[in-house]
């Protein structure tokens, strides 16, 4: 989910400019094309991903199958996250193998949503995970870097993630995991965008947090008890250090997509920080209340954050249509916040039942307003730049 460019100062690449480099380069607009149809897959693992949240909630679903809610957190997570992750980073890399990641993590989360037996949809997910890692050894020798580094690691434990849920390891248990993929991935996408302000050491920083991370991960598996424990910590500390440098500090003041993006990225912090804190203070969370908010602090609080702040930048990056920023977009970004802490707060501290049904749906509107506001910015952006061609 990276960019070429900070998401605090990039500007989305003129539809006409773009139409006229596809109609130079045929080859690059099948490129394109074939980079928007691997969006496909993941988009119908977030619309099912919702689906099954509502089924969770125990409300009425559009689609009532019954494997749905097994396989919501996978869906969401490697289904969804973990397609755009890998189709950015093939995109970064720019060769063909690069693409085999996103396509085996669509074609597994289709293979879940399917009759097909649940064991060939995680195997195919496991070999997504290892192409997604596959991809970072070409990237690492290609510029030595700590921020792929970084990346690296998250996806190691996206691989470990998917191989125990092959062997039948409750997703509870992979929490942890999925939640260090996530996280890791992003903070390494973080360091490349803000390099010039975190000074020269700030790699090596990352590296040590990254790894100590990593360790804590695992020994939340062998000893849930104490590892649970250390890893809230060492997610807090590394929450903290990116807050602390991250330039969202500063561009939060600014206007415009740098504020909006800005906004998004600190309440990310703020919501990773709760998971932390939920994981340090309670040790493991593995069902009721205290899973619940660990849960959805991390992959609706942080990483959904971490995608509206950077929509504007990245999908016009890989698809090569633009996404300009608009007021709209604070629209579900707020309600997306609001809901959370409703359902947190009222609902799984406060013990209210139907506040924590009520957030939860909101939630879901959120999400569905945020991907609503993002096609009506694109559409009319399309719209216009027909208009003055």
């Amino acid at each position: 989910m990276s960019a070429p460019a900070p998401a605090t100062h990039a500007r989305p690449v003129a539809r006409d400019t773009q139409d006229d480099e596809q109609t130079r380069d045929p080859q690059n607009a099948g490129a394109t094309r074939w980079r928007t149809a691997l969006l496909l897959p993941a988009g119908l693992a977030l619309l099912s991903g919702l689906d099954a949240a509502l089924l969770l909630l125990g409300l009425p679903a559009p689609v009532d199958a019954e494997r749905l809610p097994e396989v919501h957190g996978m869906l969401m997570v490697l289904g969804f996250l973990g397609t755009l992750i890998a189709l950015e980073r093939a995109v970064a890399l720019g060769r063909r193998a690069g693409y085999a990641a996103p396509a085996l993590l669509g074609v597994g989360a289709i293979l879940l949503l399917s009759p097909a037996p649940l064991g060939l949809g995680r195997a195919v997910l496991v070999a997504g995970t290892g192409a997604l890692t596959a991809t970072y050894l070409p990237l690492w020798r290609r510029q030595r870097d700590d921020a792929v580094l970084v990346q690296a690691l998250g996806a190691v434990l996206a691989v470990g993630a998917s191989l125990l849920w092959l062997a039948d390891v409750p997703v509870a248990a992979l929490l942890p995991w999925l939640v260090g993929f996530v996280v890791l991935t992003i903070a390494g996408e973080r360091l490349e965008l803000a390099r010039i302000g975190l000074g020269v050491g700030a790699g090596g920083v990352l590296v040590l947090l990254a790894s100590a991370l990593l360790a804590a991960v695992t020994a939340s598996l062998l000893w849930p008890a104490v590892g649970t424990v250390l890893l809230g910590l060492a997610l807090l500390v590394l929450t903290g250090w990116l807050a602390f440098h991250d330039v969202a500090r500063r561009t939060v003041r600014g206007t415009g997509l740098p504020r909006y993006a800005a906004c998004c990225l600190l309440a990310g912090y703020a919501w990773l920080a709760v998971a932390g804190a939920t994981w340090l203070v309670g040790g493991p969370a593995d069902a009721g209340v205290r899973y619940d908010a660990v849960v959805h602090a991390s992959f609706l609080g942080f990483a959904m954050s971490m995608v509206m702040a950077h929509a504007p930048v990245i999908l016009p990056a890989v698809v090569r249509r633009p996404l300009p920023y608009r007021p709209a977009f604070y629209g579900p970004v707020v309600l997306l916040n609001a809901s959370l802490a409703l359902r947190l707060w009222a609902g799984d501290a406060l013990g209210s039942h139907g506040a924590w049904v009520v957030g939860g749906v909101l939630n879901i509107v959120a999400l569905v307003s945020f991907v609503t506001v993002a096609a009506w910015s694109a559409t009319r952006s399309t719209a216009r730049a027909g208009r003055t061609r």
